[in-house]
């Protein structure tokens, strides 16, 4: 089955747009039954004058309801390469979401934070596909962790999520397993990466759907030219970084061999310093003995003179 690569925003996005996708996406990998969710696309467009072009970009924030009644705001974002500049906004998103106020039912209030991370590079310290940061209530006291959970530290701390698209491979057993094997990397139909071939068995409701709709995206001729354009948009991007990493190691070098330069002046400086010190004292030592041969011979003329 041709299917979409899901990692692209564009195709996120229509996922997302689908209430059971965003359902089945959210429970299997927060491990929790959710009783209703709504998502909400966040879009911006980034214009960079120094590239020349202009990104589309999605945020998703969805309100979830678990089984037990809690309602969580979850932050979900589809990353395809490292660059420092996304490390920030990463950061600045989240930080304006904790200061946002939520409203639920028309009422103002604050939800706990759940973030979500697709990376569509490695993470070189970790191996695994899926990868879960929680936090612990830990009693330093009496040195033992706390079953309990405080709705005030609930709000100002949060979990978070990360799937590496890269390490996803092997057999998918799991629910979670097989919800990953949707965002393999591997079977594309070319070089592009823009489409796959789906070659596992979609025996889940949820892993169906899922399918259907990128089956859709990744045949469609519109659809797939809105991929391409980003692919594109993101192309250029990486070529710019790429010459600025290469930029700022010339300047790197260029930089470390003055200061290398630098350095041997300020040591021969420091040889120069040494040697003149040493012949200064092998001076001092030579007036001394010659002040003490004078003294030495004053005082025979003295004697002498008393003699006569």
């Amino acid at each position: 089955m041709i299917i979409a690569n899901p990692i692209y925003d564009v195709v996120f996005k229509r996922l997302m747009e689908n209430e059971k996708v965003a359902k089945f996406f959210i429970s299997t990998l927060l491990e929790q039954t959710i009783e209703t969710v709504e998502v909400k696309p966040q879009e911006f467009t980034y214009n960079d004058n120094i590239i020349g072009i202009s990104l589309f970009r999605l945020d998703f924030i969805a309100t979830i309801k678990t089984e037990t009644g809690e309602l969580k705001k979850i932050l979900i974002e589809v990353q395809k390469a490292k660059n420092i500049t996304d490390i920030i906004r990463f950061r600045s998103y989240l930080g304006e979401q904790y200061k946002k106020e939520d409203v639920i039912d028309e009422i103002k209030t604050v939800l706990p934070i759940t973030t979500i991370y697709i990376l569509g590079f490695k993470l070189p310290e970790i191996e695994t596909p899926c990868l879960k940061i929680e936090r612990n209530y830990k009693d330093l006291i009496n040195k033992k962790i706390l079953k309990q959970r405080s709705d005030f530290v609930e709000k100002l701390t949060h979990d978070s999520f990360i799937v590496q698209v890269d390490r996803i491979t092997g057999n998918y057993q799991t629910k979670l397993e097989k919800l990953l094997s949707v965002f393999e990397q591997t079977n594309f139909v070319d070089d592009t990466k823009v489409v796959k071939e789906f070659t596992h068995i979609a025996d889940l409701e949820g892993i169906k759907l899922i399918t259907d709709i990128l089956h859709y995206s990744g045949t469609n001729p519109e659809e797939k030219k809105k991929i391409e354009v980003e692919q594109e948009a993101w192309r250029s991007i990486e070529e710019y970084f790429d010459s600025q990493r290469i930029e700022l190691l010339k300047k790197y070098h260029v930089q470390q061999e003055k200061i290398y330069q630098k350095e041997e002046k300020i040591e021969q400086q420091q040889k120069e310093i040494t040697k003149q010190q040493k012949e200064f004292a092998k001076q001092q030592k030579e007036m001394t003995k010659q002040q003490k041969e004078i003294e030495t011979l004053k005082k025979l003329l003295n004697q002498q003179k008393e003699t006569l």
